[in-house]
């Protein structure tokens, strides 16, 4: 259970990885907070080799975050380790690093070349293990183009794998048919599950890397009805698609959801933490959970995870009742 496969690449990732989009510290995009606070740079390379030491290997980041600063921060933690770990990034969108500002997307075949020779130079890297695409909607009609760029990408080395972070099974389909595509990046947690996503994984022998694993910090027990995050993160100043917080609060329609099946996720010594991660390893042989890490703490946690392995079919099937989905 500590070892899955990214899909039909061969790589090997523990199976549960390390979400470093927190780590890139602030940044703003359609003039919102896009990133989850101050960060202490430190703490944040500490907890990434902290992570390596338990078992977790696979490392997922993207250039955006921070505008470049979280590939920056994470070529520095696993410097002289490159070799011991699987390093995923994402391209598509355009930002200013000076002012820490997202200002478009570009999906030309001369920009993802940029991009990708850009993130290996913070990287400290000579490959990318898994390279994706950050456009969640990008038009059908450019995947081709955007395939045959990749597939290049592949022929010089310089990448080895890539996918899609998306939420749309169509469009992951379309992506599957590359060569060298062995990945979907999509939202999964056992308050937002994602049977379709799921499916198109599983047919079409892809890796489910899953983002939201710990439904943007609920699952981590440490919010409640009174909570409220502060407006220089991403959930304070809640964007349109952040359904989860509204205006800076829980809401509490997944509160109650997570209320619910508490006790089954806590069963057997596990925190609820651990317990979600646990619902998603059960939940199909082709998922790896990306639950984001900045601190020391939580790389224990989530790494303690791998150790309680995956929740028993009986309690998933008894969380699938309690909230009611179809069997």
């Amino acid at each position: 259970m500590t070892v899955r496969q990214l899909g039909r690449s061969g790589i090997q990732v523990s199976a549960i990885g390390f979400g470093a989009w927190a780590i890139g510290g602030p940044f703003t995009s359609g003039g919102k907070p896009a990133g989850w606070g101050e960060v202490d740079d430190d703490e944040s390379i500490a907890a990434v080799r902290r992570a390596l030491e338990l078992g977790i290997t696979f490392f997922d980041t993207a250039d955006v975050y921070g505008t470049g600063h979280s590939e920056r921060v994470l070529g520095r933690a696993l410097a002289g380790r490159r070799d011991e770990v699987v390093i995923a990034t994402k391209f598509g969108n355009v930002f200013d690093a000076g002012t820490r500002t997202v200002t478009g997307r570009d999906l030309s075949p001369g920009y993802v070349r940029r991009a990708c020779q850009a993130s290996l130079e913070r990287l400290g890297t000579d490959r990318i293990d898994l390279y994706q695409l950050h456009i969640g909607d990008a038009p059908l009609e450019q995947v081709d183009d955007l395939v045959a760029t990749l597939e290049g990408l592949v022929d010089d080395g310089l990448i080895r794998a890539y996918g899609w972070s998306t939420d749309d099974p169509e469009r992951a389909a379309a992506f599957a048919k590359g060569p060298h595509c062995a990945a979907v990046q999509h939202e999964l947690s056992v308050l937002r599950d994602a049977p379709a996503m799921v499916a198109v994984c599983e047919t079409h022998e892809l890796a489910s890397v899953n983002r939201g694993p710990l439904a943007m910090g609920l699952l981590s027990g440490k919010y409640g009805p009174e909570s409220r995050l502060p407006m220089n993160d991403v959930r304070g100043d809640s964007p349109a698609w952040m359904t989860l917080f509204r205006d800076g609060r829980p809401a509490p329609e997944f509160l109650a959801m997570m209320e619910a099946v508490r006790d089954i996720l806590t069963s057997g010594g596990r925190t609820l933490a651990q317990g979600a991660l646990g619902w998603l390893l059960g939940r199909s042989e082709r998922t790896v959970p990306i639950p984001g890490i900045r601190t020391v703490g939580q790389a224990e946690e989530n790494a303690g995870a791998l150790r309680h392995g995956a929740l028993s079919a009986a309690e998933l099937a008894q969380i699938g009742e309690l909230l009611q989905r179809p069997a």
